[in-house]
């Protein structure tokens, strides 16, 4: 493997995070109005509001303000909710845990799900239920996660069954696999939201693959079907559907905060919408790195196992 390929991917990423905080902080600093009045109320003494510009460092320069919250990203302090003044860190620690579970939940169910539907579907292809297979999974990709949730409220929750709670509620300080059963609709929702769009990725790259010569040559060796998919057509047709799997798993870190407030699962999704709601602009800027430190990372991940199925780029720079 390229030592050199990998320290560029590194490289890039953190140049990505270091424009993403920057992003942040002028999306911030650019809402309207100012924070310290929008927490504390248009009724709050012209002294309260001193006093929270001054917590908050408002007063301070812009670049000294931004030195100062990216010092405490970098050290992991990011420093005291605004709405609760408790430390973010303590603050989202337990709803960190219950997505990062629920995004987990729904990625080991996905991935190979999807994988497996794609290397089926190219297997049957232009039968009847390829075509069929094709459109449901369109039909998904083409539904926002809002509409796949509340119809997964609508038949197993509120409507035909009594399977599972509609809101998935946990008492403080419990945690969402002490509780496994508030979790089902929520991870179900993610898995059918990203399922097609990585189904269908493998099924044109299986299809191609399936056309080519070595597959050909493969058969005509007489080797079983079952070996020529498995150990050489699925390892070669794995490679677009890695990218895709990333960006989807990339999705799931920003798109859960939408599922989560369908069904009030206590994640950072719903900790992000609060606090925008309450103006807590320490918790709006951690969750929101957080989000871009996930993307980042999953895409450099994908980019290292490419590295690692392709030969050539395995081989290259040696």
């Amino acid at each position: 493997m390229s030592t050199r390929m990998i320290l560029r991917r590194i490289g890039l990423g953190l140049l990505t995070l270091w424009l993403v905080s920057l992003v942040i902080f002028a999306a911030v600093i650019a809402l309207p109005g100012d924070a310290a009045t929008a927490m504390l109320g248009k009724t709050a003494t012209p002294d309260r509001v001193a006093a929270l510009r001054e917590q908050l460092h408002l007063n301070d320069s812009l670049f000294t303000q931004y030195t100062q919250w990216l010092k405490g990203v970098l050290t992991f302090d990011f420093g005291d909710s605004a709405a609760t003044q408790q430390p973010v860190s303590q603050l989202l620690s337990d709803r960190v845990a219950n997505s990062a579970f629920l995004v987990f939940l729904a990625s080991i169910i996905a991935i190979p799900l999807s994988i497996g539907l794609g290397v089926w579907m190219a297997m049957k292809r232009d039968r009847a239920v390829d075509h069929t297979a094709s459109t449901i999974t369109l039909v998904l990709a083409a539904l926002p996660e809002f509409v796949i949730g509340i119809v997964l409220i609508l038949i197993f929750a509120t409507g035909l069954f009594h399977l599972f709670p509609a809101v998935s509620l946990l008492a403080p300080g419990e945690k969402a696999w002490e509780n496994p059963e508030v979790v089902v609709l929520p991870a179900a929702t993610l898995v059918l939201a990203v399922t097609p769009y990585i189904s269908r990725i493998m099924r044109g790259s299986m299809i191609e693959v399936l056309e080519s010569e070595y597959v050909t040559m493969a058969r005509l060796k007489g080797l079983p079907e079952r070996q020529v998919i498995w150990r050489h057509a699925v390892p070669n047709a794995i490679v677009p559907a890695i990218q895709v799997t990333a960006l989807q798993l990339a999705w799931m870190a920003g798109g859960v905060v939408v599922v989560e407030f369908v069904f009030q699962y206590p994640g950072i999704g719903a900790a992000l919408v609060d606090a925008v709601a309450n103006r807590d602009m320490p918790v709006v800027q951690t969750v929101t790195m957080l989000a871009a430190a996930i993307y980042v990372f999953l895409n450099l991940a994908a980019d290292l196992a490419t590295i690692l199925v392709t030969p050539r780029l395995r081989t290259a720079g040696r």
